[in-house]
């Protein structure tokens, strides 16, 4: 007698699960196309396919929506810039691809910085970069020897969602040139020591 309870139940956690998530990804969606601040809760239930009831009974106001889809998108983001170590051309070819997919709206992100929601956001983002840096150049700037925090630095920059503004929107330039560029930055800095 247990048993078509049990199922009954682990049906309804399993479509509120999905329900959670389905919110998540539409704030996250949401906040693709416009600025946080203009993200109202009737857009993000008629994306999800629900109700602002319903998004308020999973996460009790705005702010706790918005904090719960940063962590999201920030989990996201760590899994997507994972690069092989060491591998100077296999690094760039992620994290351009990355830059592709968010750097738009990376930028868009940075020019909020001044909300403290996004400061919270784009503060680990920018210190996440800096780690990057020192995991998937490890090999390179423990041969460098000298002033390993110069050599960050300088990676950091040459590999920051600016520099791929710069040559990818100011520029123009197609994203494999992109790349290229980026390329020939990191091997004159690694190089240059």
């Amino acid at each position: 007698m247990d048993a078509p309870r049990t199922y009954t139940m682990r049906a309804r956690a399993d479509a509120k699960a999905a329900t959670h998530l389905r919110v998540l990804r539409a704030v996250l969606e949401l906040s693709e196309e416009k600025m946080t601040i203009e993200i109202t809760l009737d857009e993000v239930a008629s994306r999800a396919g629900t109700s602002v009831q319903t998004v308020l009974r999973h996460f009790g106001s705005r702010d706790n929506l918005l904090d719960e889809a940063v962590r999201l998108a920030s989990a996201d983001v760590e899994e997507e810039r994972r690069a092989p170590v060491g591998d100077v051309a296999g690094a760039l070819a992620v994290i351009v691809a990355h830059y592709e997919r968010r750097g738009d709206y990376v930028l868009r992100l940075l020019g909020q910085e001044h909300d403290p929601r996004i400061a919270a956001v784009v503060g680990p983002g920018k210190l996440l970069h800096r780690r990057w840096v020192e995991d998937v150049f490890r090999p390179q700037l423990d041969a460098a020897g000298g002033d390993r925090d110069t050599l960050i630095d300088l990676l950091v920059v040459a590999t920051d969602v600016y520099a791929w503004k710069l040559l990818r929107r100011d520029r123009g330039l197609d994203a494999a040139t992109t790349q290229a560029r980026m390329h020939a930055l990191v091997t004159a800095i690694l190089v240059g020591k």
